[in-house]
């Protein structure tokens, strides 16, 4: 890549890539060359050595097909400040980035990552496929004798809970709010030893719902309901029609893996689109694990899909999207009757210009949206809400939107969330567009469009 071409990336589209505002400040602070003992770019990397506290630099670069970053510094933050810091220097001053060869421990991390990368199905792999045919015809045994082993585990889980539960609701409901967080736990581990995680993470998310204040009986029955339609289903599985049974797995715990869905999935069914980056979430799912959510919509397609990761303990997520811009990529959807969750197959290099992205105008709209989706598949914990012409407004210490009909619905109340007060704020009490997740009863508020402004909020 020539020095004065560093792509579409703008300067706010870098400094959105920020895990936070201190990390924005700090990337800020180290876009000047007289920070960086050496700075250089060729296609597709840029990298540099940057001062530190110590004798040795901190060897920071970045694959600007993604982008991906890596650097040697300690921070847990990703991207970290240096990265940060290079990438604004690319985009504001690719003049003082010299072209020329990447150094051994740049070209040793390109390679690494087209190693993992690579394109599938060449005829290269196919070779050394047929190469191992007698060893991957083992494989396979050996695959679906732990398949059937693990199904064995789950049918037993699955009819022992079921159990549990009838015997949970001859009991009654009313002396849930005096049970400890053992109760719950100790069946949860049991549906972990037989391997169904899935119906584990349900149990210990129930546990909380009972100190959840007035109409928690209304919101434990229902799950309770889900609950009991997720085991009769999967007491009948292969009666079922295949997307069906793909989300009861799914539901169970036993989700296919990214590699699974790419090599399974028809050439056909790759859904190609620019993909506008809606709105992001973090949260702590279990001890040490993060997942993030990233919700993006097709441009052309008016598809929405979701992009699942996970990082454990002090690890960071793999990815960085430009929030609120747009990608030109490939993605494959999970199976599902409602498909949500994707994975993307390819992706071009660049960003498109952030724009406000269509959505719905009234809420009575984006809730039939809602209502239609959740018949489909009764699985969904959460559905993006795209909302057009949105004002939120603030009633009795109960925060909502109001759509140009009077309509309202309600917004998650929060005490460690600050986005409420930010969508308040940036709207200026006049309608916006606002991306936020719905999980049936309220809506987390992710992302807010003020004049064709993107801004992410805090959550």
């Amino acid at each position: 890549m020539p020095a004065d071409t560093p792509g579409h990336w703008t300067t706010e589209q870098v400094l959105a890539l920020a895990p936070d505002a201190a990390s924005a400040k700090n990337g800020r602070g180290l876009a000047t060359q007289q920070k960086w003992l050496s700075l250089g770019v060729h296609h597709p990397a840029v990298w540099g050595e940057c001062k530190g506290s110590g004798k040795t630099p901190y060897r920071t670069q970045i694959d600007i097909t993604e982008p991906a970053f890596r650097c040697s510094c300690p921070s847990r933050k990703f991207p970290c400040k240096h990265g940060l810091g290079l990438f604004l220097l690319l985009v504001e001053q690719p003049q003082g980035i010299a072209e020329g060869p990447p150094p051994d421990w740049v070209a040793e991390w390109l390679a690494a990552r087209k190693a993992r990368t690579g394109p599938k199905g060449s005829s290269e792999g196919q070779d050394k496929s047929a190469q191992k045919s007698p060893s991957a015809s083992r494989d396979a045994k050996a695959q679906a004798k732990r398949a059937a082993a693990r199904e064995e585990k789950i049918k037993a889980g699955v009819a022992e809970l079921r159990l549990w539960l009838a015997d949970r609701v001859r009991q009654g409901l009313a002396t849930l709010p005096q049970e400890s967080y053992q109760f719950w736990d100790g069946i949860a581990a049991r549906m972990v030893d037989a391997q169904a995680p899935g119906l584990a993470r349900r149990l210990r998310n129930m546990a909380g719902m009972a100190h959840t204040g007035d109409g928690w009986c209304d919101l434990m029955l229902a799950e309770w309901g889900r609950l009991y339609l997720l085991l009769e289903s999967y007491g009948r599985i292969e009666t079922l029609p295949p997307a069906v049974q793909a989300d009861l797995r799914s539901q169970i715990g036993w989700t296919l893996t990214q590699e699974e869905v790419l090599t399974t999935t028809a050439e056909s069914d790759v859904c190609s689109d620019l993909w506008w980056v809606l709105g992001q979430r973090t949260e702590e799912e279990a001890k040490n694990l993060k997942v993030r959510r990233t919700w993006l919509q097709g441009d052309a397609s008016g598809k929405q899909a979701l992009l699942l990761e996970f990082a454990q303990g002090h690890r960071t997520f793999e990815q960085v999207l430009p929030k609120g811009s747009g990608i030109q990529a490939e993605l494959v959807f999970y199976p599902s009757t409602y498909p949500q969750r994707a994975v993307i197959k390819t992706r071009q290099e660049g960003i498109s210009e952030t724009q406000t992205p269509s959505g719905q105008g009234s809420i009575e709209t984006a809730i039939a949206a809602y209502s239609q989706a959740f018949t489909t598949c009764p699985w969904l914990d959460h559905f993006p809400l795209l909302l057009m012409a949105m004002t939120p407004i603030r009633v009795d210490d109960r925060w909502l939107l109001q759509d140009a009909q009077g309509v309202v619905l309600p917004l998650a109340n929060r005490l460690e969330s600050d986005a409420n007060w930010q969508l308040l704020a940036l709207s200026g009490g006049h309608p916006v567009t606002v991306l936020g997740e719905w999980d049936g009863t309220e809506l987390m508020p992710l992302s807010v469009w003020v004049k064709d402004e993107f801004y992410g909020l805090s959550n």
